[in-house]
């Protein structure tokens, strides 16, 4: 089919905003069409994700797809003003109904790309969209809250919000200036690569006062609302998954900053999507990959040569049998996931996997568990003898974060496995371990770590980290995940502790896929802080954004363990 590309097509909203889009649509006749809506430039259609972006393009236009790329609302070439998600519905829902309106059209579209533009299917799945037949958001969650910018457990993804809002910001501004208009940005200190290091970060307090800090604007509202609260509802298509009805193909890596969010939206998908080919033709793909870096080679783990695959073949396969009704050659597994450990990838029937065992691994020690040398286990039988384990977490000098699910890389950040060793030395590190495993050990699923702490502070943070600890010492990490500890009844009602009392909490650990392998041990490392990932608690109880660090205050944090207070890291087994 002979194809044409139109440059920045306008459509109008609603609410009479012009949105502009590149096009490449046939020259005669109709097509199906594939649609990208992008915060980057249509004119990049940077993270497209593996299966998005030029390569995929041209494949789709081999096979006979129109595709429309769109910048959303106020940036590149789109009016209006940007606001995260606030006009994604809407302006999704318009821009579906301006395609099949077009005389190119079949009245049919699918959506594709990652990231923020696989946030903007999830705004479009959720609403109301006549001609949409399939979404494949790649790298992307439903809920804005407690999957992106906050935790599960409620602490802030400090470095991911700061670095995003500043290349938004950034972007607006040139954007501002480009039309010859003045830009309400102009006095903003946009963040630069030198305040990303962990050491400026550190002394950049309060959070409101970061480099990156736009007054008035959207960033602020996402300090001023920390809490789960009608702000973020408003926003929360995660809440909304009974609403779609159209196949979702998710795609992600078991190392991305947005898998939490990514698994459990499959689930819901699976569950409770308003349509029976919704929930049962919507599959799940997650690789040993990061938000960008999708070839599953690290400095110090490489995940083989399977690990780096090319999915647009899956995703031409996925939009022909709902686009064009056309059957795979095969059927698609349900769900395809890639174990570490063993380096394979496996299909499944389902998530979670049907034979899951959940199973306790009971945290016991001498007193002493800190450090990497300390004398923490893991015991499979609960420990009949009450203990403890104390370390002081001090927001002057938090622990560094080492890998792990998070944006950007920089220096001092390094994202995915990282060797423990630059942080597991800490005093202010729990480690506690299992024997070296004599047999395979597989843990795939959600991880979480059952806790009962007490503090002397109000408010303080928990953190928890799965790691596999190798024969040569090396210590990788696998998930983790944070509580901040007024949140550990609802992110949406906060309530502090009383010092000194004894709470069982739930510490969410986010979800993983890894065989540990005999002569390795399996290790859980706790802690107060995860600095510059998550923001610190100030451990006053008060409003964090806003605190100084001499407004902060040294908390000691006691996990205690044995008896009558059973504290269990609980793995996802599965025995086969």
């Amino acid at each position: 089919m002979d194809m044409m590309y139109e440059r920045n097509v306008p459509m109008k909203t609603r609410d009479g905003v012009t949105l502009r889009a590149n096009v490449w649509r046939p020259v005669e006749g109709q097509a199906p069409t594939l649609l990208i809506r992008t915060a980057y430039s249509k004119d990049t259609a940077y993270f497209g994700g593996t299966a998005g972006g030029h390569t995929s393009l041209l494949t789709y236009l081999n096979a006979g797809y129109a595709v429309v790329w769109q910048d959303t609302r106020g940036t590149y070439d789109s009016d209006g003003v940007f606001v995260p998600m606030v006009h994604e519905s809407a302006d999704g829902q318009d821009t579906v109904a301006w395609i099949t309106e077009q005389d190119w059209s079949d009245g049919s579209v699918g959506t594709y790309g990652g990231s923020f533009m696989g946030m903007t299917q999830w705004a479009l799945a959720t609403a109301d969209a006549p001609g949409l037949r399939a979404i494949a958001p790649t790298a992307a969650a439903a809920d804005w809250h407690s999957k992106l910018i906050y935790s599960p457990g409620g602490a802030l993804s400090l470095s991911l919000v700061t670095f995003w809002a500043a290349a938004m910001y950034a972007a607006e501004e040139q954007r501002s200036l480009q039309r010859g208009e003045t830009s309400d940005n102009s006095a903003l200190m946009r963040l630069g690569p030198a305040a990303m290091d962990p050491v400026s970060l550190n002394h950049a307090t309060p959070v409101a006062d970061l480099p990156v800090h736009g007054r008035g604007r959207w960033l602020d509202d996402w300090l001023a609302h920390p809490d789960y609260d009608e702000y973020w509802r408003a926003v929360d298509r995660a809440a909304r998954i009974e609403q779609v009805t159209v196949p979702v193909l998710s795609t992600g890596g078991w190392y991305d900053i947005k898998i939490h969010g990514l698994v459990t939206d499959f689930v819901r998908v699976r569950t409770s999507a308003g349509s029976e080919q919704a929930r049962e033709e919507s599959r799940l793909v997650i690789g040993p990959w990061d938000h960008l870096n999708w070839t599953g080679h690290y400095p110090v783990r490489s995940f083989g040569p399977l690990a780096a695959v090319d999915l647009t073949a899956s995703h031409l396969e996925f939009f022909d049998q709902h686009l064009k009704g056309t059957p795979p050659p095969a059927p698609a597994p349900r769900v395809r996931i890639f174990v570490m450990g063993i380096d394979q990838w496996r299909d499944e029937t389902d998530w979670p996997l049907p034979d899951t065992r959940y199973t306790d691994y009971h945290l016991a020690s001498g007193g002493a568990a800190n450090t990497r040398d300390g004398d923490g286990t893991l015991e499979l039988d609960a420990p009949t003898t009450d203990g403890s384990d104390t370390f002081r977490y001090d927001p002057r000098n938090p622990v560094p974060t080492a890998g792990g699910s998070l944006l950007p890389p920089g220096p001092g950040l390094e994202l995915g496995p990282v060797d423990q060793c630059v942080v597991d030395g800490r005093d202010d590190v729990l480690c506690y371990s299992t024997a070296v495993l004599t047999e395979p050990v597989e843990v795939t699923g959600f991880v979480e770590l059952k806790v009962f702490v007490s503090s002397t502070a109000v408010d303080t943070d928990i953190t928890a980290k799965l790691v596999d600890v190798f024969p040569d010492g090396r210590a990788i990490n696998l998930c983790d995940g944070i509580l901040r500890l007024r949140y550990r009844n609802s992110l949406s009602e906060p309530e502090l502790m009383a010092p000194g009392e004894v709470y069982e909490v739930t510490v969410p650990m986010s979800v993983t896929s890894n065989v540990f392998l005999p002569g390795h041990r399996i290790r859980l490392d706790v802690s107060g802080s995860n600095f510059p990932h998550y923001d610190r608690n100030s451990n006053t109880g008060g409003v964090i954004s806003s605190e100084a660090l001499e407004d902060m205050v040294v908390a000691d944090t006691t996990v205690h363990h044995g008896g009558a207070r059973p504290s269990r890291l609980v793995l996802p087994i599965i025995n086969r």
